[in-house]
C-alpha cells in the first residue's frame, strides 16, 4: 500500500475507543482506517485490564491452594504439600488470553472492512497525516478524524522507569517473582497489583500519600480492603512518599518528616496515568485543550470541524467503557445519526480483595435515603466463604428514584450491570422491592438493599 489515502474516517489509536469506533463505522458503511502501533485492543486489552485481571485469577488460585496447604486446611480441604508457582507459565497462559482477544478483534476489524495500518501516526495539520509502517510512509486526508490516543503511566522523575523501577506494563510481564515489592501509590492499580503479587507469596509495602487508601472511595468501601492488607501482612504506609532508592530498599518519607527505608527488590510506580498527547503531532491541529485533555463538547467533538476524541485523551474517567461507548457514539454521529454524550451512570470497579464497584451518586446528603445490606446476611456470599462486604443503595428521599448504587465484597464486580440499569432507567426503590431475586445469589443483596432503604428489609 502506498500512495495518498483519502477515507470519510480516520481513527488513531487502537485501543477500546478506537476499535470500537472502527467496527461501528464498517457497520454502518463508512469507509474507515485506523491506525494503532501495536496489536489491536490498546493498552487495556495488551497491557492493563485483561492481563491484570488474569493475574488476579491465578493469583487467587495459588493463594487458596497454600492456604489449604497449611496444617489446618481450608473448608475441610487438606493439600499434601504447598503449591508451586512457575511465573514464566502464569504469563505464557495470560499471554495466551491477550492474543486469542487481539486476534478476536483483528477478526471484527477485517469482517467490518476496516483498513487496519500497524504504525505511528504524526499530523501535520488537522486533517493531514502520514504513518510510518514497516512497508514504509502512508499519507492519509480524510474527511473526520478520531483521535483515540488512550493514556501513558505517570513517571516520577526521581523513579524513572527501567531497571528495579516498573510500570504496570513491566510488573505484568515478569517473569520471576521478586522477594520484596514497594508499590507507590495505593489507588486502584497499585492496590490489585500489589494484592495479586502478596497472594503469590511476594513481601509487599504499599505507599500512599493521602490518608488512607483509594482516596476517591468512601473510607466504608474501602475498610474491607484495608482489612485485608492488615491481615495479610501487606506493609501500609500512609501519609508517606517515596524519595529515591538505596540498594534493594526505597527511601520514604511522611507527612512529619520521617525518614526511613522499606526492603523493595522491585519497585511498581502507580501514581496515576496522563492523556498520551505527545509525538503524533498534536501541536500542529490547532485544537482547544482543556488542561493536559483534549476538551471535547457533548459529541466528543473538538474545537476542530470533524475532529472528534474520546476516551483517556479527553478526561476522566479513564475507563475502557467510557471509551467504547464514547467511539461507538461518534461514530453513529459521523454517520448521521443524532446522539450525545451524557450517561446517567459509568460503573467504576476495584478489583482488589475484595472488589469495589461504585455507579453514580456516593455521597449521601439529606436529600438521599440509604439502604445497605450485609453480605454476612447474603446465603451465597457465606457459601463462597466471602461474607465480607456490602450491598448500598442510595435514592431521593422525596421520590425514590435510585441515584447511585455501591458495592464491596468477593465477586461483586458481576453486579454493576444491574447497578447501571436501575440507574440509567430511572429505576425506584419501589421497584426493586417488587422484583423477584433468583436465591441463592448475591443479586438477592439489591433488593434488600432497596428493602432497607424503604425501611423494611428482610434478612436483617
Amino acid at each position: 500500500m502506498s500512495g495518498t489515502l483519502r477515507p470519510k474516517l480516520l481513527i488513531v489509536g487502537g485501543g477500546p475507543g478506537g476499535y470500537v469506533a472502527a467496527i461501528r463505522a464498517g457497520q454502518l458503511g463508512l469507509e474507515t482506517v485506523l491506525v494503532e502501533a501495536e496489536k489491536p485492543g490498546g493498552t487495556c486489552l495488551t497491557k492493563g485490564c485483561i492481563p491484570s485481571k488474569a493475574i488476579i485469577h491465578a493469583a487467587g488460585i495459588y493463594a487458596e491452594m497454600a492456604r489449604a496447604s497449611g496444617p489446618a486446611g481450608h473448608l475441610g480441604i487438606r493439600l499434601a504439600n504447598a503449591p508451586v508457582l512457575d511465573l514464566a507459565e502464569t504469563m505464557r497462559w495470560k499471554d495466551g488470553v491477550v492474543d486469542r482477544l487481539t486476534g478476536g478483534v483483528a477478526a471484527l476489524l477485517q469482517r467490518a472492512h476496516v483498513t487496519v495500518l500497524t504504525g505511528w501516526a504524526r499530523f501535520t495539520d488537522a486533517k493531514s497525516c502520514t504513518v510510518e509502517t514497516a512497508e514504509g510512509a502512508i499519507r492519509i486526508e480524510p474527511e473526520h478524524v478520531v483521535l483515540a490516543t488512550g493514556s501513558v503511566p505517570v513517571e516520577l522523575p526521581f523513579l524513572p522507569f527501567g531497571g528495579r523501577v516498573l510500570s504496570s506494563t513491566e510488573a505484568l510481564s515478569l517473569t520471576e517473582l521478586p522477594r520484596t515489592l514497594a508499590v507507590v501509590g495505593a489507588g486502584y492499580i497499585g492496590l490489585e497489583l500489589g494484592i495479586a503479587f502478596a497472594k503469590m507469596g511476594v513481601r509487599v509495602a504499599l505507599v500512599e500519600a493521602a490518608e488512607r487508601i483509594l482516596p476517591l472511595h468512601d473510607e466504608a468501601l474501602t475498610r474491607p480492603v484495608t482489612d485485608w492488607l492488615h491481615g495479610h501482612d501487606v506493609e501500609l504506609h500512609l501519609k508517606a512518599r517515596a524519595k529515591g532508592l538505596s540498594a534493594r530498599a526505597l527511601d520514604i518519607e511522611t507527612v512529619r518528616g520521617d525518614s526511613f527505608t522499606i526492603p523493595a527488590e522491585q519497585i511498581l510506580v502507580t501514581v496515576g496515568r496522563k492523556p498520551r498527547t505527545q509525538g503524533w503531532g498534536l501541536e500542529e491541529m490547532a485544537i482547544e485543550m482543556d488542561g493536559p485533555f483534549i476538551k471535547v463538547d457533548e459529541r466528543c467533538a473538538t474545537s476542530t470541524r470533524n475532529v472528534w476524541a474520546i476516551g483517556d485523551v479527553t478526561g476522566e474517567p479513564m475507563l475502557a467503557h467510557r471509551a467504547s461507548a464514547q467511539g461507538e457514539m461518534v461514530a453513529e454521529i459521523i454517520a448521521g445519526k443524532r446522539r450525545r454524550f451524557d450517561p446517567a451512570a459509568i460503573p467504576a470497579i476495584c478489583f482488589t480483595e475484595p472488589e469495589i464497584v461504585s455507579v453514580g451518586v456516593s455521597q449521601a446528603g439529606e436529600e438521599h435515603v440509604v439502604g445497605q445490606f450485609p453480605l454476612q446476611a447474603n446465603g451465597r456470599a457465606l457459601t463462597m466463604d466471602a461474607g465480607s462486604g456490602f450491598v448500598r443503595t442510595i435514592a431521593e428521599r422525596n421520590s425514590g428514584r435510585i441515584l447511585g448504587m455501591q458495592a464491596v465484597g468477593r465477586h461483586v464486580s458481576e453486579l454493576s450491570g444491574a447497578f447501571v440499569a436501575l440507574i440509567e432507567m430511572g429505576g425506584m426503590l419501589e421497584d426493586v422491592a417488587g422484583m423477584i431475586h433468583a436465591h441463592p445469589t448475591l443479586g438477592e443483596a439489591v433488593h434488600e438493599s432497596a428493602l432497607k432503604a424503604l425501611g423494611h428489609a428482610i434478612h436483617i
